[in-house]
């Protein structure tokens, strides 16, 4: 999927700590899979400093990889569920993340949603109020990265690698199924929680290059040692 972030600025490389926190989804790297919106989050961040606003392309790897990788939370409409976790993130007063998941997606409490929300938060509408006004705004959208972990899966230039990687993923799988008797789950699990693939998942390493009886031994040796 191709997703697009607004700023002021191009993004070169993803910083988090300079991310703001009590947003709707908490701090993290937002963007949007519509390129409208995130045009109108550059102009409007441009405007406060004093830049044309730049939109910057990326490649989302939404796949099952992304879904052993990291803890993902979607939602898909306005509804009770996203406006409470919203209010969650946003009068969340701890240093700590109000939620442990990795990537969260859903609706935007753009202007006009935080104008309500404030009323809503005032006590000045009822919640359910709140949510019948919420059934007639437009499509909105934006995905959350809140964890360097998240990060694995959203690439500025596009390449091979995570295909690389599920492929692998997908060889060791069946492989541990085999050799041990589990099912996918149990397989997975032992994978995707392993020191092997963190090194796997890490471009630096390159590891992905090698085949994937080469990783696949090297998972073993691990759990062996795990075991013992």
């Amino acid at each position: 999927m191709q997703v697009f972030h607004g700023s002021y600025t191009v993004i070169d490389e993803i910083d988090l700590s300079k991310a703001q926190p009590n947003r709707d989804f908490g701090q993290g790297f937002y963007v949007t899979k519509y390129r409208e919106q995130a045009e109108s989050w550059a102009k409007n961040i441009g405007n406060k400093y004093d830049s044309d606003g730049f939109v910057t392309e990326f490649s989302y790897y939404d796949s099952a990889l992304t879904e052993h990788l990291c803890k993902v939370k979607h939602f898909d409409s306005y509804n009770e569920e996203w406006l409470d976790f919203v209010v969650m993130n946003r009068s969340s007063l701890s240093l700590k993340p109000a939620h442990d998941f990795d990537i969260v997606e859903g609706p935007v409490a753009d202007d006009k949603v935080q104008r309500t929300l404030t009323r809503y938060l005032n006590g000045k509408i009822s919640k359910e109020k709140f949510l019948k006004m919420l059934s007639y705004h437009g499509l909105t959208h934006q995905i959350c990265f809140c964890t360097m972990r998240s990060l694995l899966v959203l690439e500025k230039k596009p390449d091979d690698r995570l295909f690389m990687i599920e492929d692998i993923a997908e060889q060791i799988v069946e492989q541990l199924m085999s050799d041990n008797a589990i099912d996918e789950t149990q397989a997975a699990e032992l994978l995707y929680m392993s020191a092997t693939f963190t090194r796997l998942a890490d471009k630096n390493t390159e590891l992905y290059k090698q085949p994937w009886q080469e990783i696949y031994e090297m998972l073993k040796t691990e759990l062996e040692i795990v075991k013992n």
